[in-house]
């Protein structure tokens, strides 16, 4: 194999697997209400219990229980009012702290950082509507997929090659201009203005940082992926570490943001 088809070797089975999820995640989108809660909700559990397997591989009963723990708690905090859901999302870090022998502040750490961008993802949807929640996906999606092709195709120095090897300046800097591109689109059709597309390009930088942690999370555990769930991506949480970030972004900056409700 030469170098070049070498680096695209996984593009294959990363598309196939990719428009499964479009599929589902669009559908869960578009829905909206009790089928994107739930969506939700499984997505969280099983991005804890990736978790858990890579922390502590031995404590398959903790892995199992702290993954239902943790969707059962994404689900209802989200029908709960904001001062009951905040100790509910916070709860399963500590019993978890409490179940694993080792690791317990990573632990802790990504299972609060999931918690509360699942729950952010749903206020976004519940509150401000389809329209307003796909300019957030739409980031982080285009951030990845022009990262990944720019990086791959324009090559040049590594961004931090002892824990992701693959990643360039080059494709995280496309990356940021793929979202600047994003959020003037969208700023050209509400009435937020041009401060979208400042607010766009932050969030994908805190996307690429949600990506970041992971890789070092994984590199310091010596493991390559979360798990083998979705082809050519790993698990859940491999694929979903850059809306981690930019949805727990958009959670904390939300407050000081001027957007239109129910954008369509």
């Amino acid at each position: 194999m030469t170098p070049s088809s070498e680096r695209w070797s996984d593009l294959t089975a990363r598309v196939g697997s990719a428009l499964a999820m479009i599929v589902v995640g669009l559908g869960g989108i578009y829905l909206g209400g009790p089928v994107f809660h739930v969506l939700v909700a499984i997505i969280c559990g099983v991005m804890a219990w990736e978790l858990v397997g890579m922390l502590n591989p031995s404590n398959r009963s903790a892995r199992m229980q702290m993954g239902l723990l943790v969707g059962a708690a994404t689900l209802a905090a989200i029908y709960l009012p904001v001062g009951f859901a905040l100790p509910v999302l916070l709860a399963p870090a500590l019993v978890g702290f409490g179940q694993l022998e080792k690791h317990r502040t990573i632990f802790m750490c990504f299972t609060v950082m999931i918690m509360l961008a699942g729950f952010g993802l749903t206020q976004v949807r519940d509150d401000f509507g389809f329209g307003w929640l796909m300019w957030l996906v739409l980031v982080v999606v285009i951030t990845d997929v022009v990262g990944y092709f720019a990086g791959r195709a324009i090559g040049g120095p590594k961004f931090w090659p002892k824990v992701s090897p693959k990643k360039t300046w080059s494709g995280t800097a496309a990356g940021w201009i793929g979202a600047a591109a994003v959020g003037f689109l969208f700023s050209i059709n509400t009435g937020v203005g041009l401060q979208l597309v400042g607010v766009s390009v932050a969030m994908s930088m805190a996307s690429q940082m949600g990506d970041m942690a992971e890789s070092g999370m994984k590199r310091r555990l010596g493991v390559k992926d979360s798990s083998n769930l979705i082809p050519g991506h790993g698990g859940l949480l491999d694929r979903f570490d850059g809306m981690l970030g930019a949805a727990l972004f958009l959670l904390i900056i939300g407050r000081f943001l001027t957007i239109t409700p129910a954008l369509s």
